[in-house]
């Protein structure tokens, strides 16, 4: 009669549990206690699980504390109700001393870690079990491959793949699942493709992390066609689906360029698609759904659809507040995120690190340096990323110096740099050409221990680099263990700044031996080494590798193309690529004008520069210098000043130094010196040497001394040192006979020490570039090779 009273209550209880009905359950255990009854192994099991199920982690720990013996299966109970309750050190300790365990064991430690941020444990504790010779299930490997996911640890993925397929469970839904997401996580889309294309019927878990992974390895066609797919499947959409689909969309490209406003518009209007299916399912409420939509909007730079979806959400949390505000941020509407702040905080939200990073980005960026000051000094204490986020955007702003002066106030303050601090300041280094501070965030970062990281080495490749010591940079690179495309750009691209054509191309056939796959950068580095010495054969050589290995379509590295062929006088085969391009921006466009420019085809340029006026592309300063530059080489004055004129009127730009230069140059190159007085008189920049030198160089063409001489004055003013104006005014006076009056201007010239740099030539010769000082003897070169 007991054993049936026993069972009875036991199945009592297992009804409590399904129907998680805690006062019930509490009847019952309340039952045992009164008629002095001692529950055995299987009820105090029993009601350890109850306990859990109904959320009482406490009594279930005091059950399993009385109970007078154990089996294996009290323990696993144990085990997972510390494990529920986040108390890994208690169900750890409890693992180890389990005097028996099984699969059940094993599979709940192994998942609490993975599940809990500690997948280097999980995966220690898969192989400890592989050891003890436990026979896996499909529970073990599921969480084994979503630990090596987090991981990116593809190795050991890989390993674990194998011993799935050994033990016969890859056709195993949750498995399948599980080995998608960790070679999508991973970056190895080829095989998790394979793994989706073999299941027999993907679910909704596969095909998001397929999805997911695409989207991360800017597969972003291929990402919303799998949703494509997904929907004709019938393949259940829930939340998480549409947030990751949604994220796609969200990866709008930066820039003004008219292809890159195409392409967010086109990206948006996908996404309001998306918006619509979401309100069709119903999702519209769900908080995550609703954070996506209003990210997706943001950064297709549709604000007012993001503010409509922000309102008409049921509840929002600091995550949708945080949203918004990088949104108007990231368009530079830094009042704005300002406004949103103060809201946030009248409704009672509380900002978080997100927060302020999102603002100070915002201010920065819309270039209110002052309030971003205000922020940050408001803050009781800075993050890093929040100092990350401002010394950030002084540098963009390219205000360097104040990005060094508040790293300095971050030493003071003794937060330590992290990874991006490194890296950020080093660009300002960099800018400013400050090899003294530069050594000095060298040593910091030794001090930190982060200049063995790939992120801040190439930092400091590139900044010694353009600080003129190739040689350190070298070594720096030489040192690394390990080098990512972005170091081996970094080099190549501090050779190409050298002028060392052969350096440059060693390192990048070196990059290719060694399995690292170049980018645009790579490529346009190389090119540019070709530019530099003018090399032509050997920049054919480079677009044949170019159109090999498939980035000759790129927009980047075909702008550098144009640009090689223009300086190296192949001027046709720089309109024939031109024409050829697929896309075009407006540094393609700025190239080819500036091409015909430099080889003399100011009519060309000029057509050209109206071909670019009918498009959508918008001329921007440097496009005006190069059509400034055309004119003026071909004599088209009037043609120069209408453009000129047009800058301001029409295209709203103002004109700099440079533009008043060509100008100049093209009045002056003209005889029509009383204009180019007046220009000069009214221009703001009348302390710019390079518009004397230019000036004086066009009174020695004509022979005009009185201007020449004033031109001259200016420039011994400006610029001492510059041997320019002796040396064009000495031979200004050379030309009208007045030797007397030059070899004043030489004499002046020795006594104040100004030295003319010699003169450099090169020539292409048996396959090899070879460079000639002025007085070398052509022949002895020639020989030696």
């Amino acid at each position: 009669m007991a054993h049936v009273r026993i069972t009875q209550l036991a199945n009592l209880l297992q009804s409590c549990i399904d129907k998680k009905s805690y006062l019930q359950g509490r009847i019952i255990h309340s039952h045992f206690l009164r008629n002095g009854l001692s529950p055995d192994i299987f009820l105090s099991n029993k009601l350890i699980e109850f306990y859990a199920k109904c959320g009482s982690l406490d009594h279930a720990r005091k059950v399993f504390d009385k109970m007078p013996a154990r089996n294996v299966y009290s323990w696993n109970a144990a085990v997972g109700v510390y494990a529920k309750a986040g108390n890994l050190e208690d169900a750890g300790r409890l693992f180890v001393e389990m005097p028996e365990k099984n699969t059940v064991s094993w599979n709940t430690m192994i998942s609490t870690y993975a599940r809990s941020g500690f997948e280097g444990k999980a995966l220690n504790l898969y192989y400890m079990m592989m050891r003890e010779e436990i026979k896996p299930t499909h529970f073990t490997f599921a969480s084994v491959l979503s630990a090596c996911g987090c991981l990116l640890d593809l190795e050991h993925g890989r390993r674990c793949h194998g011993v799935v397929v050994k033990v016969g469970l890859d056709g195993n839904m949750y498995v399948e699942n599980a080995m998608v997401g960790m070679y999508a996580k991973c970056g190895s889309m080829e095989e998790a493709i394979q793994i989706f294309d073999g299941m027999s019927q993907p679910n909704e878990v596969s095909c998001t992390s397929l999805m997911g992974g695409l989207s991360q390895t800017n597969r972003v066609e291929d990402a919303l066609r799998m949703f494509g797919k997904m929907h004709r499947n019938a393949i259940r959409i829930d939340p998480v689906a549409l947030s990751s689909i949604l994220g796609v969309c969200a990866k709008c490209e930066d820039g003004e360029s008219s292809a890159n406003k195409r392409f967010s518009f086109w990206r948006n209007a996908y996404g309001q698609q998306i918006h619509a299916l979401v309100i069709k399912l119903g999702t519209g409420s769900d908080l995550h759904v609703g954070n996506s939509l209003i990210d997706m909007y943001a950064k297709c730079g549709d604000m007012d659809c993001a503010e409509m979806v922000f309102s008409a959400l049921p509840e929002v949390n600091v995550v949708s507040w945080n949203v918004l505000i990088a949104g108007y941020g990231q368009k530079g509407h830094g009042e704005k995120a300002v406004e949103l702040l103060e809201q946030m905080q009248r409704f009672g939200f509380k900002p978080d690190e997100v927060t302020y990073v999102s603002m100070l980005g915002a201010c920065v960026k819309s270039g209110d340096v002052e309030t971003a000051h205000k922020m940050f000094s408001k803050m009781s204490i800075p993050s890093v990323a929040s100092w990350n986020a401002i010394l950030s955007g002084y540098c963009q702003k390219e205000n360097h110096e104040g990005a060094f002066d508040l790293f300095r106030k971050m030493q003071f303050a003794n937060f330590c740099p992290d990874r991006t601090t490194i890296a950020v300041i080093l660009s300002s280094c960099s800018g400013l050409g400050l090899l003294k501070c530069g050594k000095q965030v060298h040593a910091a970062s030794i001090k930190a221990m982060l200049h063995v990281d790939v992120f801040v080495a190439s930092g400091l490749v590139d900044m010694y680099s353009k600080c003129g010591k190739i040689d350190s940079a070298r070594c720096v690179f030489d040192r690394m263990k390990e080098r990512d495309v972005v170091a081996w750009n970094s080099m190549i691209a501090g050779f190409a700044l050298h002028s060392l054509s052969k350096e440059a191309f060693f390192l990048f056939k070196k990059m290719r031996e060694e399995g690292i796959y170049p980018t645009q950068f790579s490529y346009a580095s190389v090119v540019s080494s070709c530019t530099t010495l003018a090399s032509l054969s050997e920049g054919r050589q480079v677009h044949a590798v170019i159109t090999k290995d498939g980035y000759v379509n790129d927009v980047f590295v075909g702008s550098t193309l144009i640009d090689m062929y223009a300086k190296c006088g192949d001027v046709e085969e720089a309109r024939q690529f031109f024409d050829g391009m697929p896309h075009k921006n407006i540094v393609s466009w700025n190239e080819m004008i500036h091409g015909y420019a430099q080889n003399g085809l100011g009519d060309k340029a000029v057509e050209l520069f109206e071909d670019m006026l009918l498009t959508e592309e918008k001329p921007d300063g440097v496009t005006f210098i190069a059509v400034l530059t055309a004119c003026s080489h071909s004599g088209l004055v009037d043609a120069g000043i209408r453009f000129f004129d047009s800058m301001e009127k029409e295209h709203g730009i103002e004109p700099l130094a440079d533009h008043y230069t060509c100008i100049i140059d093209s009045l002056g190159r003209a005889g029509r010196f009383t204009e180019a007085e007046v220009l000069i008189e009214k221009m703001p920049y009348k302390d710019d040497p390079i518009i004397w030198e230019v000036l004086l160089s066009s009174c020695r063409v004509h022979a005009n001394v009185t201007l020449g001489k004033q031109a001259a004055e200016h420039l011994f003013h400006l610029d001492p040192q510059n041997p320019a104006p002796y040396v064009l005014l000495s031979n200004l006076y050379a030309a009208l006979g007045r030797w007397d009056d030059a070899s004043v201007v030489r004499k002046l010239m020795n006594d104040r020490g100004v030295v003319k740099d010699p003169g450099y030539s090169w020539i292409e010769f048996k396959n090899g570039v070879q460079a000639f000082m002025v007085d070398d003897d052509l022949r002895i070169g020639m020989a030696k090779e």
